[in-house]
């Protein structure tokens, strides 16, 4: 039996204008085809084995044909595989999804059309353009920008667009402004009628040139502005001057490494992001199971000998309760009356989410805040378990044993490098696209540099800033020969975008 294809609109860039229906067809899709508009985001969510296949078009550039990509559809439906084709913007809008469902149709194979947010809408109103306004206009047409305006049997009726519309989009037409510009003037269109031009609408790279019919080319030639971008026309723009939003967020355009691991990039890229940030994924560590778990079962298996359990990050957190509740099958009733202590809130949050507050929260692992975290409990004699990171640092079982405890320090996990993100992340250093590298633990420092080619090395991180959670990871940096120009005073990943924040407030 033949797959069934759903052209999914892909919307118009951010990854969070998905619809809900589109992200379920990713999520279930066996092959994703997609084009050079589709966010390569939306690709996180696809199963891990899902056949993933790029067919973009850029600029007259094509992967494939568009009548090889019909086949390649065709051909993968036909082998019982469900098909998502990611189109960017809306399949139906200026798109060829018809011309892709035509064929489906001729062949007998089954389809489903999930339309998207099309750059039309989208990248206006995050520029600030309403397309309709009640003061403005009530008529609104959306026009390829791919026709020449010059030629003679053009289906375009100029006339009507000059003197009847009151907003003009164009799509994908910014080679033709000129012509464009022309033929509106020619038909009767006021040559100080406001116009816009928004590239990478809905994007960290979104830029938006804004003038009259009459200066707009130049405007757009002296930007250097080119595809792909769509074409505003009509008095709605003149409410960008107050209405613009998206652009003027602190970290716009600057382009953010994240070295954390993929697992828990999210919150920083997240928080970033709404910033305004391009973030460029390059995990620098993964975390993984550890080689034995014996040492921590035992550990488990004889926790009633323990007075306390103390967690030094969300990782020791989430193995420790993995082992207990699915290894040994036991929930949080048998840890008993044992007190806890974790480092940092988010560690903290992390432990009460599986229901237990923690007795102490020491600020950081320098050794006066865990002596101070610890005034007024009497440690000698009694017995610490501390599960956490194989390569972790000496300093908290030091410090404890100085205060007569006996601590017994069990691997819960072990990170290792990760460099599958190395090839992308080298080159956008090479290119020079790289504003700042955000470091949130000394393992990520020290995989990150082993990444990068030893005789390039200054050459890559020239003007690149670097951003470090903490004094620690900032201490590594230091002596691997990084410029450390932004430590977060909170060892946070919301301390760390506040410490980027006020760097460039300062600046």
């Amino acid at each position: 039996m033949n797959g069934k294809v759903l052209l999914v609109g892909a919307g118009p860039g951010d990854p969070g204008l998905i619809t809900v229906k589109g992200l379920e067809a990713i999520k279930k899709a066996d092959v994703i085809i997609y084009d050079y508009l589709a966010s390569p985001q939306l690709l996180k969510h696809a199963d891990e084995n899902a056949e993933i296949l790029y067919v973009g078009k850029k600029g007259g550039d094509h992967t494939l044909s568009q009548n090889k990509i019909n086949e390649l559809i065709v051909k993968k439906a036909k082998s019982g595989l469900n098909v998502a084709r990611l189109k960017g913007g809306d399949p139906f809008i200026f798109g060829r999804g018809a011309e892709e469902a035509e064929v489906l149709i001729k062949e007998n194979i089954s389809f489903e059309i999930v339309p998207g947010v099309t750059s039309a809408i989208a990248a206006p109103a995050y520029a600030g353009i309403p397309l309709t306004h009640r003061r403005y206009t009530s008529t609104l047409a959306f026009v390829t920008g791919h026709e020449d305006p010059a030629k003679e049997d053009s289906s375009i009726d100029w006339a009507a667009l000059a003197r009847g519309i009151g907003t003009i989009v164009f799509l994908m037409g910014v080679r033709n402004l000129p012509r464009i510009v022309a033929q509106l003037i020619d038909n009767g269109m006021s040559p100080d009628t406001p116009i816009a031009l928004v590239r990478w609408g809905t994007t960290p790279a979104q830029v938006t040139v804004a003038g009259r019919l009459d200066s707009i080319v130049k405007l757009v030639k002296d930007a250097g502005l080119k595809s792909p971008a769509i074409i505003i026309v009509g008095g709605v723009v003149r409410l960008r001057e107050t209405m613009q939003w998206f652009e003027n967020r602190p970290l716009m355009g600057k382009r953010v490494v994240i070295t954390r691991s993929r697992k828990q990039a999210g919150d920083l890229v997240r928080l970033l992001s709404k910033l305004g940030a391009d973030c460029l994924e390059s995990p620098a560590i993964e975390v993984v199971p550890p080689d034995d778990f014996e040492p921590l079962d035992a550990a488990i298996e004889n926790i009633a000998e323990y007075d306390w359990l103390i967690f030094t990050s969300v990782n020791g957190v989430d193995f420790f309760f993995d082992r207990l509740f699915n290894h040994h099958k036991l929930d949080v009733r048998g840890l008993g009356d044992i007190k806890t202590a974790v480092i940092g809130p988010v560690t903290r949050d992390r432990l009460l989410g599986f229901g237990i507050k923690s007795d102490i929260m020491p600020e950081s692992y320098r050794a006066e805040s865990v002596v101070k975290a610890f005034e007024g409990q009497e440690l000698k004699g009694k017995k610490i378990l501390l599960p956490r990171a194989k390569e972790a640092r000496p300093i908290l079982p030091v410090e404890l044993a100085a205060m007569g405890a006996a601590v017994d320090e069990v691997t819960a996990y072990a990170t290792i490098q990760d460099r599958s993100g190395e090839e992308f992340l080298i080159k956008n250093l090479r290119d020079g696209k790289v504003d700042i590298v955000t470091f949130t633990s000394s393992s990520t420092v020290k995989n990150f540099y082993a990444m990068l080619p030893g005789d390039e090395i200054d050459f890559l991180l020239q003007g690149v800033l670097t951003a470090c959670i903490g004094p620690i990871t900032a201490e590594t940096a230091k002596e691997l020969g990084f410029d450390v120009n932004i430590v977060a005073e909170s060892f946070t990943i919301k301390g760390l975008c506040e410490a980027i924040l006020k760097h460039y407030h300062s600046a």
